[in-house]
This record gives C-alpha cells, structure tokens and sequence, in this order.
C-alpha cells in the first residue's frame, strides 16, 4: 500500500527544499553577476567536468548540483524539487531526504562521467594520432579563451572532454523516481491538465530519457544519461531502505 500522513500537518515548504532553493537561487545569481561584473566563470570552477580534463576538480561532483545554465532551465528543476520534493520530505524527514538528495545528484555525476567514456572513445576513433594530441594539449587552452576548433570532430571532443555539465537535474529526477514510487497511483496533471498516474509519468519520462540519450543527436545538450543515473541510484537506495523496513514504502 502507499505512505500515508496527515495533510493537516503537511509543511508545503519544508526546510531542506526551502534551503536547496534559496542556495541554487544564490548561485544563479552569483553566476551573472560575478561573470558580468568581474568576468569570473563559476561554470568553469563549479560545473562538472570530463574527469581528464584540464578543468576537472573533484569538488564539482557536488558542486554542479547547485548551477544552473538558465532561468527556463533552474526554474523547471526548483519547480519539480519543490513539487515533488517537500511530499518526500514530509514522509522521510529532512535528514532522509537531504541524504537521498545529496547521493541521487552525486550519482548521476559519477554515471555520467562513466557513459561519457564511451562518447570520448567513440569520437577519438575518427581522429588520427595528431589530431588526439592537438586536442590534448591545446583543446583546454582555446576552451580556456572561448574559442574552439574549426574542424567539426575536434570542435566535438573538444567539448565533450572539456564542457562543463550544470543542473540539479540528476538529483531532480531521482525525487522524480522516488515519488513514483512511493505514489504511484497519485495523479501527475500534465501540461496542468493531462491527468496521468505517477508510476506512469515515471516510467514515460524514463523511456524518453533512454532513448534519447541512446540516440545521442549532436545538437542535444541535456545530460540525459545524467537523469537516468539519478533515477538508478533513486531505485537502489529505495528498495535498500524498503528491505530494511517493510513498512517504509509499498
């Protein structure tokens, strides 16, 4: 069966969601303003990198989580956290929720890294010796200044190996995912009108992910091998808790 609780205790912003908004809010504009004023790039510093890249430093793993590359793209995802987000907090308590935040987001990083492996390799194979060697020692210094290749196949492990990944949106999907899960049968309206059950919406919005991250279209910037590793590592860590305590979920 579902987890149930009280609706007339139900914080409708709950401390964990409140302060994930107003700390993704901070960077957003810390962002702007920082790279307008005094032309220092967060992205490069705070963005996810390629784990060979020149810009890479293990802190990003956390703190990509927290920058965003838009308002149409930090909007949907404080949307859907709040959304989604301040039900599962209500349920688990904020400790739970901020851990489950927390590894679901650092998860996604980890797999995307790991699926980008296949994209760096995939590229290199089209490129001679000279032309991997060129990208390895002057790729990060054009990146550096803005600028990229003018051949198509450097330009596009260029990027790949050196382009900052930003968005909340890994950790986004697995509050996605565990909401599906634990209420599957509450309605989603999509489009504020379309009434659609949870487990449905979940898996619909999975399958899309999948395939287009398997269609791998180069105009496409999304991260969505990201999405899917927030949601996998969602799915372990809820049926870990499940097994533990039988009477947590369903």
């Amino acid at each position: 069966m579902n987890q149930q609780f009280r609706f007339g205790h139900f914080n409708y912003l709950p401390p964990v969601v409140k302060n994930l908004l107003i700390i993704n809010g901070l960077f957003f504009v810390a962002t702007f303003l920082l790279g307008g004023k005094f032309g220092i790039d967060l992205t490069r510093y705070l963005g996810l990198h390629y784990w060979t890249s020149h810009f890479f430093m293990p802190h990003q793993i956390v703190t990509h989580m927290f920058m965003h590359g838009g308002l149409a793209h930090i909007f949907s995802n404080m949307f859907a956290l709040w959304m989604f987000g301040s039900v599962l907090e209500n349920v688990w308590g904020p400790k739970r929720f901020l851990l489950y935040y927390l590894v679901t987001g650092i998860g996604a990083a980890v797999i995307f890294n790991l699926t980008k492996m296949y994209d760096v390799w995939h590229l290199s194979q089209a490129l001679s010796p000279e032309g991997l060697e060129l990208v390895k020692n002057e790729g990060w210094k054009a990146w550096e200044e803005g600028k990229n290749f003018t051949d198509p196949a450097l330009a596009k492990l260029n990027a790949t190996l050196n382009g900052p990944v930003v968005g909340a949106s890994g950790a986004v999907f697995g509050v996605l995912l565990a909401f599906g899960m634990l209420f599957p049968n509450t309605y989603i309206y999509l489009y504020f009108a379309i009434p659609i059950k949870a487990k449905y919406f979940v898996m619909g919005y999975g399958a899309i992910e999948l395939f287009l991250g398997i269609q791998n279209n180069p105009g496409d910037n999304v991260a969505h091998f990201a999405h899917l590793g927030g949601m996998l590592i969602g799915y372990f860590m809820i049926r870990y808790w499940n097994k533990r305590n039988r009477n947590t979920f369903y």
